[in-house]
């Protein structure tokens, strides 16, 4: 339990959750790596080498499969030096995708079995909303157009991932296509109404009644995550929430 500060009835005992863990060891991770880019000195990499030692023992009691030294191996093997080494989260790509009949288009990860709207890694050479068209027609099969740009949302604390990423999420609107799941990297394909989302649906608590208010016409603003003080705290509450902007 750690307590939590900064409330008018004074600190408050919370667990720490798995995904804690994983955001603060992939935070601190971050730093060792980026660190070590940019330092000539013996004794400061010796210091960043050290984070990344901490870093790898948080991952490992969440459950990383990896020991720890050889995660701290494969984190040495992805730092570059200066610039190149920075270490920034990954970026994603979503697409919330609506049918005449107000449904959205849901796809099913293979490997998990997680159901979620069609997304994937931001390629280089495309533009986001051009990522987000090909993602949906690589994995569903339906031709889509943009809309749109109405999420910026942080992977790690919202749990849908256990790497640092950041997802774009854009309205899109079905033009056309035949339904039908990638055979690799999609278990399953379907449109679902708002209300009859399946029992799997990762994070759909925050987003999903944003992205139906989006299909339905309404106005919305971009969904992303509040500043939190501190940052490094997991609940969500007045600070954390999610909002429009």
């Amino acid at each position: 339990m750690i307590p939590v500060t900064g409330t008018s009835v004074g600190p408050v005992a919370r667990k720490v959750s798995t995904q804690d863990l994983v955001r603060w060891s992939e935070a601190l991770a971050g730093i060792g790596r980026t660190g070590l880019a940019f330092t000539e000195s013996q004794y400061e990499r010796e210091r960043f080498e050290e984070i990344l030692a901490v870093a790898a023992d948080i991952r490992h009691a969440a459950g990383g499969e990896l020991e720890p030294h050889v995660l701290v191996g494969e984190w040495m093997k992805t730092i570059g030096l200066g610039v190149v080494g920075y270490q920034t989260p990954k970026v994603a790509v979503g697409a919330v995708v609506g049918n005449d009949a107000g449904e959205i288009l849901l796809v099913q990860r293979a490997d998990s079995g997680i159901w979620l709207y069609p997304t994937g890694w931001a390629d280089i050479g495309y533009s986001a909303s051009e990522v987000a068209v090909k993602e949906v027609y690589e994995e569903t099969g339906i031709r889509c157009e943009v809309v749109r740009l109405i999420g910026v949302l942080d992977g790690l604390r919202l749990g849908f991932t256990q790497i640092p990423l950041y997802s774009l999420l854009f309205h899109c609107r079905a033009t056309g296509g035949t339904l039908r799941a990638h055979p690799l990297e999609c278990a399953d394909v379907g449109w679902f109404p708002e209300h009859a989302l399946p029992e799997f649906t990762a994070g759909a608590d925050h987003w999903a009644e944003h992205a139906f208010r989006a299909l339905r016409g309404e106005p919305v603003e971009v969904l992303y995550d509040r500043p939190r003080t501190p940052p490094w705290l997991g609940e969500e509450g007045p600070e954390g929430s999610l909002v429009g902007a």
